[in-house]
């Protein structure tokens, strides 16, 4: 009896990477891991499995209802990963004595979480967060955003806003007007104001927590000011007069600002968004979202804040943390809906056409020398039609061919074929890698 055939397919929200989708990603991760290490943040690893009381209520009812929760084999009650931070704070607890303070770590790895896919969201996804943990300087703080500004200048996406916010400064004005105790709904009910609207947010706050429209108001004056940050923090210095939290919080954001705009950031990178509340409920200060200007309503791309609390959790050792993460799918998505990406389906910059069946070796020593000065190349496997291979080469958006057949090897020559621009040269063999590093930098 013959099997049925299986229907190949992949489950809702996750994805298959083919190379033209892989290649750029694996571009993006590598200058993550460079501009991480140029600050001094160490690789680390997780488990993508944990204990779901490890998971479980650090990111809210929302993030619970999205972890993929199981019992394993050993009927221990287990969840996967929804984040790269709570598996970190766990880490830090277990291992800090034999990393010791301040500890700086970056976790380029995948997460799942079981909500409703979209436009650049996916159940499953890679994560590229750094985080520095054990310090509860504001140095730290700023150095987080001068990461994410150098990474997304080295991946050149075009302009881009870092909008930050501190988590005391609502939480300020909420305990001048009496409603801290209300604080988690209130900010949640505020982080979907892009969402869902000034009037919808009002309604939720009055209807979850029961304080009155005017209240609510006043917390939409605080998060709608608008201007350059030494502006906006005027005005804000004007509603938050008695509270020591907004105090501190006010204190905070200018020394962020003022330091970054001393640095030489440029303005319009860096902008004070009152609104923003982050949805995970671990942050307790610095807050902060990135858009970018030719895509905005693609949502953030990088995003984090710090937490001092969250390690507390697994220890009694004080161990506060601040951190950030690129959404790398949501930024893939962008960029290519934005047509930035690179299309090549192959690594290789060089295709060397097999044009003599009985001449492999002298093909695959062209390969080598180019292997050796650092281009990637490869050789057609079989000596087919020559309009054949030069078609593959199309396909892959490979750039540049080379080929030789017996005339060429009599004079130790090869024909160099730029493929995009229809220009050819003949060479020397000694002379193909500089010719070739030439082309490439020219395309």
């Amino acid at each position: 009896m013959n099997q049925p055939i299986i229907k190949p397919q992949t489950l809702r929200g996750f994805r298959d990477f083919l190379p033209e989708t892989m290649i750029p990603r694996l571009q993006i991760i590598e200058a993550a891991r460079e501009v991480y290490s140029r600050y001094g943040f160490s690789p680390i690893d997780t488990p993508a499995l944990e204990y779901s009381e490890i998971l479980l209520g650090k990111g809210g009812d929302e993030t619970d209802k999205q972890l993929f929760r199981f019992t394993d084999q050993g009927d221990r009650d287990v969840a996967m990963r929804f984040d790269l931070t709570i598996p970190f704070a766990r880490f830090a607890a277990q291992h800090i004595n034999e990393l010791g303070t301040p500890f700086k770590r970056y976790h380029i790895a995948p997460v799942w979480r079981g909500e409703r896919p979209a436009r650049g969201r996916f159940r499953e996804f890679i994560q590229c967060d750094f985080d520095t943990i054990g310090t509860e300087s504001l140095a730290a703080d700023i150095e987080t955003l001068l990461v994410v500004h150098d990474l997304l200048e080295k991946l050149d996406v075009g302009e881009f806003t870092i909008r930050i916010n501190h988590r005391q400064l609502l939480n300020g004005l909420l305990e001048q007007l009496g409603l801290l105790e209300h604080s988690k709904l209130l900010l949640r009910a505020l982080d979907k104001l892009p969402k869902i609207g000034a009037e919808a947010v009002v309604k939720e706050m009055t209807e979850t927590t029961g304080v009155d429209s005017a209240q609510g108001e006043q917390v939409l004056e605080l998060a709608s000011l608008q201007g350059d940050p030494a502006t906006v923090l005027d005005k804000a210095r004007g509603m938050i007069t008695t509270s020591e939290l907004g105090k501190t919080a006010l204190a905070a954001l200018t020394e962020i600002t003022e330091t970054c705009a001393a640095i030489g950031i440029k303005p319009g990178r860096l902008a004070l968004d009152l609104s923003i509340a982050r949805g995970l409920d671990y942050y307790t200060g610095l807050i902060f979202e990135t858009f970018l200007a030719d895509l905005p309503d693609m949502g953030s791309i990088s995003s984090g804040g710090r937490y001092d609390n969250l390690a507390g959790l697994y220890t009694k050792q004080k161990l506060s943390g601040v951190g950030g993460s690129l959404g790398l799918d949501r930024l893939l998505a962008a960029l290519e809906e934005l047509g930035r990406l690179d299309a090549a389906a192959t690594t290789s910059k060089v295709l060397i056409a097999r044009f003599v069946e009985n001449r492999l070796a002298d093909y695959q020593k062209m390969s080598r020398s180019l292997h050796q000065s650092g281009i990637a190349s490869e050789v057609f496997p079989e000596a087919k039609n020559l309009g054949k291979q030069l078609k593959y080469a199309d396909k892959k958006r490979i750039p540049l061919a080379l080929i030789a057949g017996d005339d060429e090897f009599a004079n130790d020559e090869w024909q160099l074929k730029n493929l995009a621009q229809g220009t050819q040269q003949t060479l020397k063999s000694a002379d193909v890698p500089g010719a070739v590093l030439k082309e490439l930098a020219g395309a």
